[in-house]
Parts: structure tokens; C-alpha cells; sequence
């Protein structure tokens, strides 16, 4: 069982992966935005074992919250999944630089979703 952050602005998506999540035993904690999720990291009372983002969001955009994720020793080494519209390759590029493990397009299937978790967390 993994605590996952998830990290997006829309709500239909952030209770879409919560709901995905919680059927596979997982438990999900929600963030509208990427500067509360950062803050959550920063004050270390929960580590979560996974996080997804979104890319675009108001605010910290997601590649910007992994470099900052990353900075910090608790989460350097966090699996982060990106999940996006986006499908650039220019963008996943920028996002794995920044330190990201996988890229997912929305809107992600539950399938494909669960799958990418386990490849990148095989403990889950």
C-alpha cells in the first residue's frame, strides 16, 4: 500500500486517480495546487511513496514543483509520474530533466495507470 500524492488542478481528475488508487489499496492525498503539495513535502510529516502531477497548473507548473521536489532529501529519490494533456516530446523531455520517473497523457486508464505504478514502484 503506497501513499500517493496527487497534484492537479482539476478536481474530476484528482478524484478520477483517487478513486483508481483507493480500489488498488493505495491511499491518495489530494492537492489542488503544487505549492501546497511542496509545502506538505517541506514539512516532512508524511512521505508519500509516490506523487503525480500535472504539468500545467496556476502557479508552480509541475515541472517546476519536481525541481523544487527534488531539491528536498526526503523526495529526491520519490517516484514522481507526470499527468498531463501535453504530449511534446520537448515537454517530457523537460519534465525527465527536471527528474521526473514516467509521463501518463490524460485522460489515463485505470490499467494504465496501475501498470505504470507498478513499474515504477514494484513494491506496490
Amino acid at each position: 500500500m503506497l501513499t500517493v500524492f496527487v497534484v492537479d488542478d482539476s478536481p474530476a481528475i484528482r478524484a478520477s486517480v483517487a478513486m483508481i488508487l483507493k480500489s488498488a489499496n493505495h491511499t491518495p492525498v489530494e492537492f489542488p495546487n503544487a505549492d501546497e503539495a511542496l509545502a506538505r513535502l517541506k514539512r516532512g510529516d508524511l512521505k508519500p511513496g509516490l506523487i503525480i502531477v500535472d504539468l500545467t497548473m496556476p502557479g508552480m507548473d509541475g515541472i517546476t514543483f519536481i525541481k523544487e521536489a527534488r531539491a528536498l532529501p526526503g523526495s529526491r529519490f520519490t517516484p514522481i509520474l507526470m499527468l498531463t494533456t501535453e504530449s511534446l516530446q520537448t515537454k517530457r523531455q523537460e519534465a525527465r530533466a527536471a527528474g521526473a520517473t514516467g509521463w501518463l497523457v490524460k485522460p489515463v486508464s485505470p490499467a494504465d495507470l496501475m501498470r505504470t505504478i507498478k513499474q515504477v514502484c514494484p513494491s506496490a
